[in-house]
């Protein structure tokens, strides 16, 4: 391989995994912001873990969906692989959105509601990417386990918290 194209395939890599942590950054931003008010207030389920737990597991899966995201980047143009990667950015808006609406809006239905629609986007992007890239595909399986986990959290928190 061409040192040009080394140097190219690794400035990608930076950027789609700078990509999500920088969305996740700007959400944590709102996040921060409630846990220490709002957040502390509500009633939570046995299984709520620690605040510290978040940062270092969405840090870790934001880095993860960068990786999966580049390696459907990098396969030759095509109808899928772009259908693919809209299904990607449209899971990554949702991510975003979720912190916000659950966090800084402290509305925990709507935030309820759209961590649903992130999780059958979430589905549909694995679905997409193993079509195209097995390990891509099966990469994000930890995030959607994780985003089951904080949907089940969500719900057990709204019914908490009439």
């Amino acid at each position: 391989m061409k040192p040009q194209t080394i140097y190219k395939k690794s400035l990608a890599l930076l950027l789609a995994v700078a990509i999500p942590l920088t969305v996740g950054g700007i959400a944590a931003y709102f996040t921060v912001t409630g846990i220490d008010s709002w957040y502390s207030t509500l009633n939570k389920p046995w299984f709520n873990p620690p605040n510290w737990i978040f940062g270092p597991v969405w840090t870790t899966l934001y880095v993860i969906m960068g990786y999966s995201s580049w390696r459907i980047w990098q396969l030759p143009p095509s109808p899928q692989r772009n259908k693919a990667l809209a299904i990607y950015w449209i899971q990554l808006f949702f991510n975003f959105w979720w912190s916000i609406l659950f966090f800084h809006f402290e509305n925990i239905g709507l935030a309820l509601a759209e961590i649903l629609i992130l999780w059958v986007c979430i589905v549909l992007m694995i679905i997409h990417f193993s079509k195209l890239d097995r390990l891509a595909g099966w990469l994000q399986v930890p995030y959607l386990l994780w985003v089951s986990f904080a949907t089940a959290l969500t719900a057990a928190i709204f019914n908490l918290n009439p």
